[in-house]
């Protein structure tokens, strides 16, 4: 298949380009040309998606068999490029978000659950709505956090700076949210086992880890993962309440329960994880947080001081 990726050269893009293409497709990437592509002689065609005369200009020629919109954000984002391939392209892809779900006393979240109106995620199924209406070949896939090497979002990351400086770990509330994080790798390889599926269009899949996860569990698994003893760990557990940070983030997960139910992507994608948490994790921190040299580097913790100076 001839396949265009919106990115490509940023974590998900990154692993999808090179699964992709030793599966031997024809990909092509559509970014701003700030970053070179993950795999050598792959095509790049450079321009802003955010403007969609450009889009046109840059792709009214071009023909595929298949798109992956992995950062369409809005609406906005992703309408010009549907309309465009409406009636070409054979499958769509969008890289939606279980951060669309609204908040429920039942729990795991599944794909036919209610979603929230007011989510920070909401152009997310806006433009789910909008593909399924236009008649577009189409999937969704919702991951929940998505870790692993090359992240850009201060996750894994965040645990890893204070365990590797032997510092204590602020935690909201008593530890025990449950949560759930997917490596980016295994995001990759439901996305891709997507394509020639019949089944899998008109299709929402969640995809992340199988297992669920507290706050306190998490910062233990990160230990494990960076080579420290989880007894030695120093957990510190607040009320965020207490506290005005206005925008600065103390804590990179939602203050909620957040997992998702993902066996329908097993059943219908024949899709199994290939990383457990703790293997995952240990995955990013050898070969990102080590290797990008970030245990090194200074971090600023005036949140955690402010936490811990309350105490």
């Amino acid at each position: 298949m001839r396949i265009l990726i919106m990115g490509g050269t940023r974590f998900i893009g990154v692993y999808l380009t090179k699964i992709l293409v030793k599966q031997g497709h024809d990909v092509v990437l559509f970014n701003r040309g700030n970053k070179p592509a993950p795999v050598e002689n792959v095509a790049q065609i450079h321009g802003d998606r955010k403007n969609p005369a450009q889009l046109k200009e840059k792709l009214t020629n071009e023909k595929f068999d298949a798109i992956f919109d992995n950062n369409g954000r809005e609406l906005s984002d992703t309408q010009p490029l549907a309309e465009m391939f409406k009636d070409s392209v054979k499958h769509f892809v969008y890289v939606s978000s279980a951060g669309v779900y609204l908040k429920s006393d039942e729990m795991p979240h599944q794909e036919g659950d209610a979603v929230d109106p007011n989510s920070r995620h909401k152009g997310k199924y806006e433009t789910e709505t909008y593909l399924a209406k236009i008649g577009l070949p189409w999937t969704s896939i919702r991951p929940t956090y998505i870790y692993g090497p090359e992240n850009y979002n201060d996750l894994e990351a965040w645990f890893f700076d204070r365990i590797v400086r032997d510092r204590p770990i602020p935690i909201p509330g008593n530890g025990l949210h449950l949560t759930q994080l997917g490596h980016v790798k295994d995001l990759a390889s439901a996305m891709a086992a997507v394509l020639g599926n019949e089944k899998a269009k008109g299709q929402v899949y969640n995809i992340s880890g199988e297992r669920y996860v507290t706050f306190a569990g998490l910062a233990r698994l990160c230990a494990q993962a960076a080579g420290k003893s989880s007894d030695n760990l120093k957990l510190v557990h607040y009320d965020p309440k207490q506290f005005d940070f206005g925008k600065r983030k103390a804590f990179p997960l939602r203050l909620q329960h957040f997992f998702a139910d993902v066996n329908k992507a097993k059943i219908d994608l024949n899709w199994q994880p290939e990383f457990d948490l703790l293997s995952g994790l240990k995955d990013s921190f050898q070969n990102d947080y080590l290797a990008s040299g970030r245990d090194q580097k200074e971090v600023d913790f005036s949140l955690d001081d402010e936490i811990l100076q309350a105490r």
